[in-house]
């Protein structure tokens, strides 16, 4: 009796174990599709209740959906809060720092990129919006493209839908496996606003809220225009909802879910102070989802720190397709089939944003306790300015109300270092890193960021080592930007970054920071 219950035992064993190892064993899949899905300006409050916990009911229903279908991050961070730093971040492995990319420029020619690793393999590349945005270097080769006018200035789901259906259609009918980048240009400004004109081709989102349906983010002010502002965001963010279910009903239409699996994240947060081109929780922080139906198991994962540097290697683990090495990131693929990942508990996030000779460059570390930036370009007089201040900051800045304007002057001027308590103070209202008790944290915090900084050749290491004089810090941190444009000039870089630069500033004004 004792020896069939051990055989019994030993078969239940044998079956769970290989039940749980299962999902595994279908890694990698050979000729997977691969299709990411991108939100433009994406706050990480800006999902609905249902897979999120997002703050505004019925926001994102055709999202909610998916999402909670796939394997949901808790703790998913872009490396870079502006729209091409972080697509480049995306197409490289790389941070910013290490791939050129370092604003409104183009990264060098010579740079390896996710499409030239799919080309190389005999996979057909396309993309829907954000073309510039996302191609990162001039010699970046699609097949398959199609970008604002064709999308109704990035804002019609319909048009997503009829595209997406036919490049899915036609890589079917060749057989051909393919990678696919397809970007709502919404919920980035212009705002949707209720009665307010389209822009062209554009559609109305499937749901309009009020000023008094929309919830306010703790680290905005309640104030009526904010309040008004926010409802044209989410009637914004509803459109891209409406967007991705139309995308997901062309990949059902195509019938090809048996070998494709999505991936959802914004580039950055919302494009609101506080929010977007910083390095706050709410400007790296991003809803982030795989889904792959009947082959990846729903879940919520919130054991790990993870960041879009990651995804380069992860996708390359999923196809079988060689790493080409020198990356910056490592596969986070053991997490999408519920297995623990020890090093993954703490994120490098950037900002190197060079406009001119006008930059501010910030470092933060962050795991899920404590964020910790380094703002080397603080000195008290330099002023911070960027295009996603909106009708908000004008309204803070005319508001006499005492806290307020304390607010408006840290948005201003920042201090040289910040520190928080992101559990209890995951909107970054109390800067700790010079209260006393908060002094043996600072210095871990800023430890850990010199040893992250080390190990991937961040320029700026040398500047944080001159923390404590900052006279000597401030030459550095002019030298190293100095040297960084005179690298590109050499490499006869320079006259494009400058076109490509202008290019943006005048096409879109204030409207575009990423």
């Amino acid at each position: 009796m004792l020896f069939y219950r051990y055989i019994l035992f030993c078969f239940v064993l044998i079956f769970y174990s290989f039940q749980s190892g299962l999902v595994y064993a279908q890694f990698p899949r050979k000729n997977l599709n691969i299709i990411v899905f991108t939100a433009d300006d994406l706050g990480s409050g800006g999902i609905g209740l249902g897979s999120f916990g997002g703050k505004m009911k019925g926001l994102t229903p055709q999202i909610d959906r998916i999402a909670t279908q796939g394997v949901r991050f808790a703790n998913m961070h872009v490396n870079s809060a502006i729209c091409v730093p972080s697509r480049a971040v995306l197409a490289t492995g790389r941070y910013n720092f290490n791939n050129g990319q370092y604003g409104f420029f183009q990264a060098p020619d010579s740079m390896l990129t996710l499409m030239d690793v799919f080309r190389k393999n005999n996979y057909r590349t396309g993309i829907l919006g954000k073309l510039s945005h996302s191609s990162i270097k001039l010699t970046t080769k699609w097949d398959y493209v199609h970008d604002y006018e064709d999308l109704g200035s990035g804002r019609s789901p319909k048009k997503y839908y009829e595209l997406t259906k036919r490049f899915l259609d036609e890589c079917k009918s060749s057989g051909t496996p393919f990678y696919f980048m397809i970007n709502s240009h919404d919920p980035h400004r212009p705002f949707q606003q209720p009665n307010g004109e389209l822009l062209p081709g554009a559609e109305f989102p499937s749901k309009i809220f009020s000023p008094t349906q929309s919830y306010i983010p703790d680290f905005l002010p309640n104030l009526p225009e904010v309040r008004q502002e926010l409802s044209y965001y989410y009637n914004s963010v509803r459109r891209l909802d409406d967007t991705f279910g139309e995308v997901m009903r062309a990949i059902n239409d195509a019938g090809i879910w048996d070998n494709t699996i999505v991936l959802f994240f914004s580039d950055n947060g919302i494009s609101m102070p506080f929010g977007k081109a910083n390095c706050y929780l709410e400007s790296t922080r991003t809803p982030f989802f795989v889904y792959m139906p009947g082959i990846i198991k729903p879940r919520l994962d919130k054991d790990h720190v993870v960041s879009t540097v990651d995804l380069f290697p992860t996708i390359m683990e999923m196809t079988g397709i060689e790493n080409p090495g020198g990356l910056d990131g490592s596969s986070i693929l053991p997490i999408l089939l519920n297995k623990k990942q020890i090093d993954k508990n703490i994120v490098l996030t950037e900002i190197d944003y060079l406009n001119s000779d006008i930059y501010y460059p910030m470092r933060c570390i962050q795991d899920k306790k404590y964020g910790y930036i380094f703002n080397p370009w603080s000195n008290g007089e330099k002023v911070y300015r960027n295009g996603n201040e909106g009708n908000t900051f004008k309204a803070m800045e005319a508001s006499d109300n005492i806290a307020i304007q304390k607010r408006v002057k840290e948005f201003r001027y920042r201090e040289l270092e910040e520190l928080y308590d992101l559990q209890k103070d995951p909107d970054c209202l109390h800067n700790l890193a010079y209260k006393k008790e908060f002094g043996s944290v600072k210095l871990k915090y800023r430890s850990l960021m010199e040893t992250k900084m080390k190990k991937h050749s961040d320029p700026l290491l040398s500047a944080l080592k001159l923390i404590s004089n900052y006279k000597e810090l401030e030459k550095e941190v002019e030298s190293i930007y100095e040297n960084r444009l005179k690298k590109f000039s050499s490499n006869n870089e320079i006259y494009k970054l400058i076109f490509f630069n202008t290019f943006y500033i005048c096409f879109f004004g204030n409207n575009c920071s990423g």
